[in-house]
């Protein structure tokens, strides 16, 4: 296979064809580097690379495979991680002056499960500052007079640009979805607790969710197989058992499944654009599809939402904008400042919203099985000193339901995503209607 050819190559087909024998991990990696060296410059979606040890883990994994010994789900597959996830073997510096020079000394959780499975880690990707909304660096491969989105920017460039065949990012308010949906990639935030974050920059313990960005279903499907674990040391990590996604994922629906389209309380921030294209989905499903009003329960849990996120990323980030306050841009020592002015009551009323909320949509759920919604207002916004607004995610990432973007729509040459929401927990059946969706769409 020539390069162009390796680098195109998704997680699922990639990890195949180095379990077979058919490609080496060595001449995957090698395809990766030799991507990033050509696009690098422009689009800079990497924060720390080390190419030679890089080569040495493909290498590793070769031998082991050549040897008979055990190949994991993922093996000799390289992965980009966001730079707020720690690494033993690669500084994590979160994207800020305050970190500069970090050196973990262990591992995340979901890093030791990701090298359990066979994962090589290629690098760290470019998170915004602290992984909130300061723009970062990296520009869309797509185009680089866009923005990528954030706080995953170099996550969702990476894998767009085949730099990388999957990545992992993070998300708070939309931080998985919206610069895959952006970047014109699949992009998977787990249900809340499915991946544990020890070992990942704390923002907001209520919200924080370790996510997957991929070039298919299939690839953020067999990623995130592999970061699914029970970690003590995360009070929000789930005991539950932990069906294989990707088993599930790629299993045929002995029906189609019925959608429910919800346009929620953000509808109205959705660009002209928006309205017209998701109006041709919608008429395109026919039957499958039927429009549900939640205006009321967005509204209200989008603005929960935000004040949750306020208060405890004041309360994580206080001590760093006090230490060292010449060292936080000025945007985001703002918004420190306003968590810190939020009202306890406020605080409190928020988190207890949350189960009510969900008990709505459940409901919906009960009838439909998956909502369908944008992923995003619109295209990626042609300016470098945003990366979007999250409206359209952040009322699921607070619920904690899992939701997937696809890459479905596109205007003004710039691809557009549909958002997937299932039930909590069953984030198998949300990536098999996906996978149906893409399929549906395609034969259609």
């Amino acid at each position: 296979m020539n390069e162009a050819d390796l680098v195109a190559l998704g997680a699922a087909v990639a990890a195949a064809k180095i379990a077979s024998g058919e490609l080496t991990s060595e001449d995957l990696v090698k395809a990766c580097l030799a991507r990033i060296d050509a696009l690098e410059p422009q689009v800079r979606a990497w924060a720390f690379l080390d190419r030679e040890h890089a080569l040495d883990q493909a290498r590793t994994a070769d031998a082991a495979r050549r040897e008979g010994r055990g190949v994991g789900p993922l093996h000799g597959v390289p992965v980009g991680l966001k730079d707020i996830i720690d690494t033993a073997d690669l500084p994590t510096e979160h994207g800020s002056a305050i970190f500069k020079g970090r050196r973990p000394t262990r591992d995340a959780a979901c890093v030791t499960a990701l090298r359990r499975a066979g994962g090589l880690v290629l690098g760290k990707t470019v998170t915004t500052e602290l992984a909130t909304n300061t723009p970062p660096p990296t520009r869309n491969p797509l185009n680089l007079e866009h923005t990528p989105g954030g706080s995953s920017s170099g996550s969702a460039a990476a894998v767009a640009a085949g730099m990388v065949p999957a990545a992992v990012g993070t998300q708070t308010g939309g931080s998985v979805i919206r610069p895959a949906a952006y970047c014109g990639i699949t992009g998977f935030k787990p249900t809340f607790g499915v991946v544990p974050r020890t070992g990942v920059l704390t923002q907001s313990a209520s919200l924080d969710t370790v996510g997957v960005l991929g070039r298919s279903v299939e690839d953020v499907a067999l990623v995130a197989d592999t970061l699914q674990t029970y970690d003590e040391h995360d009070p929000a990590s789930m005991r539950t058992s932990r069906p294989r996604l990707l088993t599930t994922a790629v299993e045929d629906f002995p029906l189609p499944p019925l959608l429910a389209f919800v346009k929620t309380s953000a509808w109205g921030q959705a660009e002209p654009v928006t309205h017209e294209a998701f109006g041709e989905l919608v008429e395109s499903l026919g039957a499958q599809i039927e429009e549900i009003n939640l205006d009321h329960t967005t509204e209200a849990g989008l603005a929960a939402h935000r004040t949750i996120q306020d208060v405890e990323l004041a309360a994580n980030y206080g001590p760093l904008l006090d230490r060292a306050p010449e060292l936080m841009s000025k945007g985001l020592a703002e918004r420190v400042e306003r968590g810190r002015h939020v009202r306890g009551v406020d605080y409190c009323a928020a988190l207890a919203l949350r189960e009510r909320s969900y008990a709505t949509v459940e409901e919906v759920f009960l009838n439909y099985g998956v909502i369908l919604t944008p992923a995003a207002p619109g295209p990626a916004p042609k300016h470098l000193g945003t990366t979007g607004n999250p409206v359209f995610c952040a009322f699921w990432t607070y619920l904690g339901t899992p939701a997937v973007t696809l890459p479905l729509l596109e205007a003004e040459s710039m691809p557009m995503g549909v958002q997937l929401v299932g039930p909590r927990g069953d984030d198998g059946r949300l990536l098999r209607a996906a996978r149906w969706l893409v399929r549906h769409l395609q034969d259609a």
